[in-house]
This record gives structure tokens, sequence and C-alpha cells, in this order.
């Protein structure tokens, strides 16, 4: 989704409510009326040419300030739309990192960037707004003097016995009816603008993640997960953030990966839980492409990423993917396998402890822990964990370990991102990631042997190297 327009919102809720202003106004009851508005014009020319001259010029009058009103408000428009969904970004951020915000000092940075951008967006909706009540006003006006003067010309042919009285109002009420729709346009079109720049990006969001097709429903898999040149694009990008990679993992095996940051590692946990479509090659579960499972995936791939974040709720909801009706002895045997189960008995209201998005005051290894009893909470086959130990202390390392061993047990297989070597204490196999590039697979010992020789190898001749350029 990054290379979405940014004056679009994060989740097309904005769009849609546009869309939904647009359906509730008196615009698609004008545009109902709008294809008799030439009838009406067409009866008036009939009554006498003079009135049916003046209704045409009052009429092409009143679609070129439409036209000027359409011309005048939209850059302003475009302008206050995207300086809101700015400010509405920063807004975000500062809410869910307020701790962060707070402890470095950032506070008044912070909010006199938020003040900036919603600073910016309010005066560009003011000068948009202040022209299109100028051009509706104009509109009014001039619609009430046409019709006054629908009348005095009618009055003056009255008296010149060309038409009679009837005609005279008649023609008053026809050119009444024909104007009523473009007043309306002309009035809304600030709806009708903001509807159709819904309908865009909502168009542009629903292109990009279409609606997916009914598959058939695959049995539970073994959890022999292989990659078979596995390639990579990450959405908005157009260089490979993973290339021609090769590995299996069988049913009761652990895999560690890896390599410096930025080799690649959270691309490959995207890419197996289905968060990335693979650009070339295939991830395949026990033989079965992963996009053949469809929805169905996220029951059999379990996943900690690196940063964990709630959502507003209870623990248990968490837990339980927000399943609105949670399985109780479920979340509690998640949590008890990820050694979360005691931490959140000392919380105030147990399992029922409301937390917030950030996660409020629990801390990183709470969160870790929590995250992990998530993960697990389907029983998965696979088991996807990034970073897992990022925030543990031994205890919490421990218990990730028996986690790891429990699903081997069960005949799954886990996958484990991971810097710190105590995190791959349970992998059979290692995959080495360098740039993107598969450097190395294998058994774990084997690899980290001949990883350790190669990189002694490097540093040797670099020294070498700088040495003979000395001397």
């Amino acid at each position: 989704m990054q290379n979405r327009n940014a004056t679009s919102s994060d989740n097309g809720l904005k769009e849609l409510e546009a869309v939904r202003r647009l359906l509730a106004s008196p615009v698609l009851s004008a545009l109902y009326d709008l294809p008799f508005t030439p009838l009406f014009l067409a009866g008036i020319l009939l009554f006498h040419p003079w009135l049916g001259a003046l209704a045409l010029v009052g009429g092409g009058i009143l679609v070129i300030l439409a036209m000027l009103n359409q011309v005048s408000t939209s850059a302003p428009a475009r302008a206050s739309n995207r300086a809101t969904a700015e400010s509405d970004l920063v807004a975000e951020q500062l809410r869910s990192e307020a701790e962060m915000v707070r402890a470095l000092g950032m506070s008044d940075a912070a909010f006199a960037r938020w003040h900036k951008a919603r600073h910016a967006a309010l005066a560009d909706s003011i000068l948009s707004v202040d022209r299109s009540g100028a051009y509706s006003t104009i509109s009014k006006t001039f619609r009430m003097f046409l019709q006054s003067a629908m009348l005095g010309l009618g009055a003056l042919l009255v008296l010149e016995g060309s038409v009679t009285p009837g005609v005279m109002i008649a023609a008053s009420i026809l050119l009444g009816r024909a104007l009523a729709p473009i007043d309306v346009l002309i009035g809304h079109w600030a709806v009708v603008q903001a509807a159709r720049r819904g309908w865009r990006m909502l168009s542009m969001l629903l292109s990009e993640v279409p609606e997916e097709a009914p598959r058939t429903q695959l049995p539970r898999p073994r959890a022999r997960l292989t990659a078979e040149n596995l390639t990579v694009v990450p959405p908005g990008m157009h260089q490979a953030a993973l290339r021609m990679v090769n590995f299996e993992v069988k049913p009761g095996e652990a895999m560690g990966v890896i390599g410096p940051s930025g080799a690649g590692k959270s691309t490959l946990a995207r890419a197996i839980t289905g968060v990335w479509t693979p650009a070339g090659g295939r991830l395949r579960l026990d033989g079965a492409a992963l996009d053949q499972y469809g929805s169905q995936l996220g029951t059999h791939v379990g996943f900690l990423p690196q940063r964990i974040r709630l959502f507003d709720g209870t623990i248990a909801e968490n837990i339980a993917g927000l399943d609105l009706r949670p399985d109780d002895a479920a979340v509690v045997e998640a949590a008890k396998r990820a050694a979360a189960h005691e931490l959140i008995l000392r919380l105030p209201d147990g399992y029922d402890t409301r937390v917030v998005g950030a996660g409020g005051l629990l801390s990183g290894g709470q969160l870790q822990r929590i995250g992990l009893a998530r993960a697990l909470y389907r029983d998965p086959v696979v088991l996807v964990l990034d970073e897992p130990n990022a925030n543990l202390d031994n205890e919490g390392t421990e218990a990730l370990n028996r986690a790891i061993r429990a699903v081997k047990a069960a005949g799954g297989c886990v996958l484990i991102m991971a810097h710190r070597p105590s995190a791959i204490q349970e992998c059979e196999n290692l995959l080495v990631l360098d740039d993107g590039i598969q450097r190395a697979f294998g058994p774990r010992d084997e690899v980290l042997r001949k990883w350790v020789q190669n990189a002694a190898q490097i540093e040797q001749s670099t020294i070498h190297r700088q040495g003979g350029g000395v001397a």
C-alpha cells in the first residue's frame, strides 16, 4: 500500500464516508431532474422565442458558474485533503508514541509540527469553502434575478399581446424547474468533489487489494515449508529485497535465519505469512502454494512480529486475535505455552485487563510474551518468529525455547529471524542472508563454522591488504 496517494487515508474509511454523504445529499435527486431541464427549456421556447432565449442564456450562465466553481475550488480542496491526511497521520503517531515523545523531550516540537500541518489544512479548507460558498450565493442570486427577468419579459409580452398571462406564469414556473437541478449541483459541489476523490481513492485501493476468489478449502497441512527460487519485491518498490532464495523446513524442525540488518529477514517473514506476495518463485506449504490457502493461511501460520502492537481491548481478546467469541480454554493454553499466564494473572483484571494499542503499562518483555501467545493461539503448523528474544530476559528466553520445542514436538516447524545466537539454539538448520541474497543454507553447526571461517579469512585478507599498502 505504500504507493498509494498521500491524500488518501490509511484504511479508506474517510473516502467511504465522503461517498456516503453524496448518496445522502439532494444531489442524486437533482441528477434525476437534470434530464428534464432541456424539455422545460424547449417548452419555454415554444411559448415565445424571446422567453426561450432568456432561459437558454440564463441556463448557460449558470453552467459557466458551475464550471468556474469546479476550477477554482478543486486545487485548494486537494491541498486541504492532503494536509488533513498529513496532520491526522502526525496526530496518530503522537498518540501511539506518546511516552517516547515525552521521554525524549519532543512534546513542543511535535505539537508545532502537528499545528503547522493542521493550520495548512484549515487554511486550504476555508479557502475552498469560501469559494464554493461565493459561487453558490452568486448562483442563487442570479437564479432569482433570472426568474424576475422572466416575469418582467413575460409581462412586457403580455402588454404587447404576444402571449397570454397564463403563458407568463407557466414560463416562470418551467424556468424554476429547469434551473433547480443546476442550482442544487452548484450548492453541493464540495460534496460532489469529495465524493469523486473518495471514489477514485477507493477504486485505487480495491484495485491494489482485489477481492479474493473463492478457493477450495484445503485440509490442515503438514509442516513442510519450501522456498523455490523465491524473489520478493516490497510494495511500491522496484528492487527485490529477496532474490532466488531456496530452502526446505520439515515437520519437527526449526530453521534460523541470520544476517545483518537489511539482509531480508523480515521480508522473508512477511512473505511466509502472506503479507507480501512473491514476485518470482514459489513458497509452498505441504506442496501447495501459499496463495492457494487464501484466508485460511492465517490459521496455519503463527507470526510474532519484530515490533509487538496490541489492539484496544482485553488481553484475552488480543491473544484470540480479536475473535468476538474467543475460546477461553484456548486463550489460557496459549498463554501458558508462551509463559505468559502468570504475568497476566498479576495484572489488575487478569485476562480481562484492557490495553490500548501501544500496550499501555506493559513492558517490552510482557508484550513479547503476549504476542507469542497470540501467535500460538490457533495451534499453527508453521511458527514464524521475527527477533523473538529482543526484549526477553533469561526466563523469557527459556520460555521461548520451551515453546519452540513444543511446536516441534507436535509436528510443526519454526522459522526464527535473529541476530542473537541464543535465539537459534533450537534450530537444526540455518539460512544466511546478506543483501537479499542467500549465502548459505544447511545444518546449523556446519553453516556457522563455515561462516565464521569465511569471515575470519575476509578479515585477515583486509588486514593484509592494509598492511601491504602501508609498507
